[in-house]
Parts: structure tokens; C-alpha cells; sequence
């Protein structure tokens, strides 16, 4: 029997409250609760209440509840990442609502749309890198693909098998190229790379794995350098190759690779000629550079806000006698940063619109650049004067006037 089925027992048989508070070791108040509840639930009263509040005044809106449940099932339906920090991300940009990412995950558990996993590799285990700038090293990879049946009728006549050619930037994740061809070959490795390089410009290094199309350099020395290769010797490009075997360390083109084909899926019209699948891969770049938040970039920024927000690197971009340096921060309360130069603290101001948001700074000697960390856009820009130990923004303080439209 429960302690409160005998304290009760004991107080109905005409035993003092003290007196049984005293032989079960509680209080006299706890008794006296009690025995007040019992007669008014009776029998329930042996059982233990609730410690849940009455109310919780931190919860979020049940319509807020369901938006969450919304975008999960539209982002999983598109073939995109529905993880609880795309969801933030999306929330935040384009809802203006805030919530947590425990949050998040917790609704989305509780509505059942969380399958249990086996716990993963820890990510401490793994070697990770990432080039500084953009441009700095350019991933490549091709994979294959199957071409739907162009009379619907996979089990007699399957479609086509296509390769798809990727070149994606190593610090942004940019794609700087994606295009379908019946084989890649080392002409068009060598055609795609050119196209990219007048878009985007030309790149300190490339990392690409062993595949002939690529190098030479596993070929036992005969027919020497192909033209690939020729092309980064004549431009100055440092040429990089995984050891054989070793494909995580082209792993960020691996995984874009496995995001584009789980997206290609999930379309309702299924390519069934090369240039469909074309025309769904410019649709799919579009959407991953600039629409997409990208988990492994900071502030979950899309691509293309990583791309632009850095100057890019370009052969011969080593031993430079500036002073380069790169700095999370976050605008105070009043539109603030500081930081040092040359040992001294200055103060630079941008304005209160933009307090407590996260900025990227830039600092090449006294030019300075600060840029939002999630959106790229350029907040200010300014050549440092060192004479004076707070950098106005030369606008008048108080609210600015509205432009009239």
C-alpha cells in the first residue's frame, strides 16, 4: 500500500494528524493537504498529482506548431533538407519567427515525423577541413544517372545511363558548375572548367579524385600530362588528387552529389533526355546557391552569401605582406563592433537597426569590410582613421527620416 492510502487509513480511524505525521516521517501540513483532498476526490487522492504547471508561458503558438509540421513535410516533399536547423533557418528568414532548434526537434518527435537512427560515427572522429577564401580550392567529381523511360515502362526498356559533371567551391559549397553529358571525358572536364573559370574567375587549386579525366598521374607515365592537367601547369593552379580509396577527402562534392540525386527524385516529371535532365540541374544549382540554408556554413548562409562575402583567392594569392584577418562578431545593443589595430581599441559604428546582429569583418590593414553573416549584405565599408577612436557613421544620430515612396 502507498503511504498515502495508510496516512489517510490512519487519520479515518481516528489516529491525530500529528500523530501520523510523526509515525510516516512527514509533515503535518502534507496530512492535513491530504486528508482536504481526499474528501473531495475520494479515492484518487492515494494516487500522486501532477507537477505539470497549469499553464506554460514560454510555449509556442500551436499555429507556430503548425508551420513547423508544415515546412517538414514541404522541404521532405521537394527533396531537401528537413532537419530542425533548415527549419530554424526558414522560420527565421523568411517568417521572422524565433525558436530554438531543441524546439523544433521536439514537435517534430512528438508528431511522429523523426525516425530513431542508430547513433552515427561521433563527428570528433572525423579530419576536417575547409579552404579559407573562395577560390581558394574547387572540388570536382562526375557520377552517373539513369534517364527515366521514354515510354514509361522501366521493367522492359529502362532509360538511358547519363554521367553528371559537378565543380563546387570548397569554402562556400558554391556550385560553380553542373551539367549532364552521355560520358565525361577529359575534353569536357577541360570545357566545363574554362566555362567556370570566365564566370567565377581562376582558382589557386583544384581537388579532384584519381579518375583519368582528371590525371594522368596513377597511369604508369605513359602518354604524360593530359590536357586537363596542361591547362593548371599554363594558369599556375596547384593540382590536388585524394589518395586512391579515399573518397571522403573530395567528401563535400560526394555530398552534394547525394543532395542532387535525392532532389532529382522527388520530381514529379522524371528527365527523360539529356536536355530535360539539364534544364532540372539549372533549376536545382539556382535553388541550391541562393535559396537554400547550407548546415555546414556558418549562420546556416546559403552558398552564394558565402561565395560573395570573402575576397577570392587566385594563384600566386600566397605570402601577401598585408595584414589579413577574419572575425566573427556580433553588433552590440547601441550599433556598435570594436577591435584593435596596431594595439590600440577603436570603436566602429553601423547603427542601431542592425543591433545584436552576427557580422563577418574583414580587416585587410585599415580597410574594413562588415558584412551581415547571414544574408552577405555589406552593412559598411571603411578605411580606418587612426586618429580618431570612434568611427562615426557620419549620419546624424536618432532615428533616420523615412524616403517617401
Amino acid at each position: 500500500m502507498s503511504k498515502r492510502r495508510l496516512a489517510i487509513t490512519a487519520v479515518l480511524s481516528g489516529q491525530s494528524q500529528s500523530e501520523v505525521a510523526r509515525a510516516y516521517g512527514v509533515s503535518q501540513g502534507w496530512i492535513s493537504r491530504l486528508i482536504a483532498r481526499y474528501r473531495e476526490e475520494g479515492d484518487a487522492a492515494f494516487e500522486p498529482q501532477s507537477r505539470r504547471p497549469h499553464t506554460s508561458p514560454r510555449s509556442i503558438a500551436p499555429g507556430t506548431v503548425e508551420l513547423i509540421i508544415g515546412l517538414r513535410m514541404e522541404l521532405f516533399e521537394q527533396g531537401l533538407d528537413a532537419g530542425a536547423d533548415t527549419i530554424v533557418w526558414h522560420l527565421e528568414h523568411h517568417h521572422r519567427i524565433t525558436v530554438s532548434r531543441a524546439t523544433v526537434s521536439r514537435h517534430l518527435t512528438a508528431a511522429g515525423l523523426v525516425a530513431p537512427e542508430p547513433k552515427k560515427r561521433p563527428k570528433s572522429s572525423y579530419i576536417r577541413f575547409q579552404a579559407d577564401l573562395p577560390n581558394e580550392t574547387w572540388q570536382s567529381d562526375f557520377t552517373h544517372y539513369r534517364l527515366a523511360s521514354p515510354d514509361g515502362t522501366p521493367e522492359t526498356s529502362p532509360g538511358a545511363d547519363v554521367e553528371i559533371l559537378s565543380w563546387l567551391d570548397d569554402h562556400s559549397r558554391y556550385v560553380l558548375s553542373v551539367t549532364a553529358h552521355v560520358r565525361v571525358t577529359g575534353p569536357i572536364v577541360l570545357a566545363t572548367f574554362r566555362t567556370a573559370i570566365a564566370t567565377h574567375g581562376i582558382p589557386a587549386s583544384t581537388l579532384t579524385d584519381n579518375g583519368m579525366v582528371f590525371t594522368t598521374r596513377l597511369a604508369g607515365g605513359k602518354g604524360g600530362r593530359n590536357a586537363f592537367e596542361a591547362e593548371l601547369r599554363v594558369l599556375g593552379i596547384v593540382q590536388k588528387n585524394s589518395r586512391p580509396n579515399h573518397p571522403t577527402t573530395c567528401g563535400k562534392v560526394e555530398r552534394f552529389q547525394q543532395t542532387l540525386k535525392k532532389w532529382l527524385a522527388t520530381q514529379a516529371d522524371q528527365p527523360t533526355t539529356i536536355e530535360q535532365l539539364q534544364a532540372l540541374l539549372d533549376r536545382f544549382r539556382e535553388q541550391y546557391n541562393h535559396h537554400r540554408p547550407h548546415r555546414s556554413l556558418k549562420h546556416q548562409a546559403t552558398p552564394a552569401t558565402a561565395y560573395t562575402a570573402r575576397p577570392k583567392a587566385a594563384p600566386g594569392d600566397r605570402g601577401n605582406d598585408t595584414h589579413d584577418r577574419v572575425r566573427h562578431d556580433r553588433i552590440d545593443s547601441g550599433g556598435k563592433i570594436t577591435g584593435r589595430v596596431a594595439g590600440t581599441l577603436y570603436s566602429i559604428g553601423i547603427g542601431r537597426t542592425h543591433a545584436r546582429t552576427r557580422v563577418l569583418i574583414l580587416v585587410q590593414d585599415l580597410n574594413i569590410r562588415i558584412i551581415n553573416a547571414a544574408t552577405g549584405e555589406l552593412l559598411r565599408e571603411l578605411v580606418l582613421d587612426t586618429a580618431k577612436r570612434y568611427q562615426g557613421t557620419g549620419r546624424p544620430p536618432g532615428p533616420q527620416p523615412q524616403k517617401r515612396q
